[in-house]
């Protein structure tokens, strides 16, 4: 999942990368209000984390011209402006949620699965394909019930594959997801992990495959 910050004071910003790259996202950060439009023209993102005061553009300049031009990323609004009025002013622009400053970073961690379970259509905090098992809240995989060892990385283009089990997902699906604007990280490096995460799941009844021209699907094989 692929995450914008925005957000001025360069201490929580980059606080806020750096814990959620942890988590397994790809998240790039802004610190003026007047970029963000562009960064979600040029690039896709999953979710917005928006502070509402921002210089350029306030938080919620933005957010109305996000929704007036048709921007349907969700938003989730954090901000120190604890009173009713801000928080319905905030949701009525078009914000999806709100959390107000100071916040835990694992009640935001929570919140920002949420998202992630919403786009995928899963509701509950575990993703199932065959013998595979996704804990998406303590991020490990779970093979009949016993745990394998993976990457962060290779936990999230395993996560991607299991959300969308036969399905094919492209490589440029699973590099918008994963890299970040200052990460090197490239087709060729989706191959290295695909590669990986083929000899992590061999002899699990699920094997991943290569549809040429398109990009990888997640196979689970039928019972005997």
């Amino acid at each position: 999942m692929r995450v914008l910050v925005i957000e001025d004071d360069a201490t929580l910003g980059h606080a806020l990368q750096e814990f959620l790259v942890e988590q397994g996202y790809a998240v790039d950060w802004l610190q003026d209000g007047d970029q963000v439009l562009g960064a979600v023209t040029a690039q896709d993102y999953d979710l917005l984390l928006l502070d509402l005061n921002l210089p350029g553009q306030s938080g919620l300049d933005v957010l109305h011209k996000l929704r007036s031009g048709n921007h349907q990323v969700p938003v989730l609004i954090l901000t120190a402006r604890d009173g009713v009025e801000d928080r319905v002013a905030g949701l009525d622009a078009g914000a999806d949620d709100y959390v107000t400053k100071p916040f835990e970073l694992l009640e935001l961690a929570a919140r920002v699965r949420a998202f992630g379970r919403r786009r995928t259509g899963h509701v509950q905090p575990y993703i199932e394909a065959g013998p595979l098992q996704f804990d998406t809240v303590g991020r490990e995989v779970r093979v009949n019930g016993e745990r394998i060892s993976l990457s962060v990385r290779e936990l999230s283009v395993l996560e991607m594959l299991m959300a969308r089990v036969g399905r094919v997902v492209t490589k440029r699906q699973i590099v918008n997801s994963l890299s970040a604007w200052d990460a090197d990280f490239s087709e060729n490096a989706v191959e290295v992990y695909v590669y990986r995460l083929r000899k992590r799941l061999e002899g699990t009844g699920t094997g991943i495959q290569t549809v040429r021209g398109f990009g990888y699907l997640l196979e689970v094989e039928s019972a005997a």
